[in-house]
């Protein structure tokens, strides 16, 4: 921890180099620039389960920069949208997706496959997909067997321009920038120093606001290297005041409508 600490302050107070260092960064032209990540989709103001293509065009018609999803790998290699490990206490990793089936959501919905929720993202161009894909409980291999299963689908269905990629697992990212060295990618874990991030082509990082409430400058830091930086899960007015006071690029939460207020509230 303390060499951590140490790395953060040396990435803080380190000399500006002026054209060396990069201008703060947004999201991709053309799409919402509002700050607003709708964690899971738009569901606890709409009756949409999580992780539904329901919830996806409710994030998607309320008009939020992007709409978070949750992918794992079932046992015979489908990409699923889900949060937890399991669905209806089936462990997706050790389940095949025909399994998976039996159970829909709670509005009838099949659970979806990436390919079935990226497809009905893909049909506008104003929020982007932010896939979370979930660090494997099987092995590291596994996990990244799922980033070269996912890139490959992104490019298949020629999905790039909607694509922002998170996660937990720190090599996940890794093979997906050496996949796509134009992916923008955001590291979750809260324990990788900005430099890190910057030396190995990692877009930003989406750490949780405890973090930032930690490290004060870290935000205002990590501007002056180019990167982006987002905050999970933000569901408070007064956290996001505050983090929209220290010019924080985006906000994951569950109530993007309250996010929206406290951004106009703040103009």
């Amino acid at each position: 921890m303390k060499k951590l600490l140490f790395l953060i302050l040396v990435s803080l107070f380190m000399p500006d180099h002026g054209s060396e260092l990069q201008a703060q960064p947004k999201f991709k032209e053309g799409f919402n620039q509002n700050k607003a990540i709708a964690h899971r989709g738009a569901w606890k103001n709409t009756g949409a389960p999580q992780n539904s293509i329901a919830s996806l065009k409710a994030a998607i018609e309320l008009g939020v920069a992007g709409s978070e999803f949750d992918i794992w790998l079932t046992a015979d290699s489908i990409l699923v949208i889900n949060h937890d490990a399991d669905h209806n206490g089936m462990i997706i990793e050790k389940t095949r997706y025909a399994d998976l089936l039996k159970y829909p959501l709670k509005n009838g919905e099949p659970i979806p496959t990436l390919e079935q929720y990226i497809s009905a993202g893909m049909k506008q161009r104003k929020t982007l997909l932010i896939a979370e894909l979930k660090p494997s409980k099987v092995s590291k291999e596994r996990g990244l067997l799922a980033a070269d299963i996912l890139m490959e689908t992104i490019s298949r269905l020629g999905a790039e321009p909607w694509m922002v990629y998170i996660s937990f697992d720190y090599d996940i990212l890794k093979r997906i920038v050496q996949r796509d060295k134009t992916a923008l990618t955001m590291y979750l874990n809260g324990d990788a120093e900005a430099v890190r991030l910057k030396g190995d082509g990692i877009y930003g990082a989406n750490y949780q606001y405890r973090f930032f409430q930690q490290y004060e400058e870290w935000i205002a830091g990590a501007h002056r290297l180019g990167l982006a930086i987002s905050s999970w899960t933000v569901n408070d007015p007064e956290i996001m005041d505050a983090l929209l006071a220290k010019n924080i690029d985006f906000i994951t939460t569950d109530e993007p409508e309250l996010l929206f207020q406290r951004i106009a509230a703040g103009r």
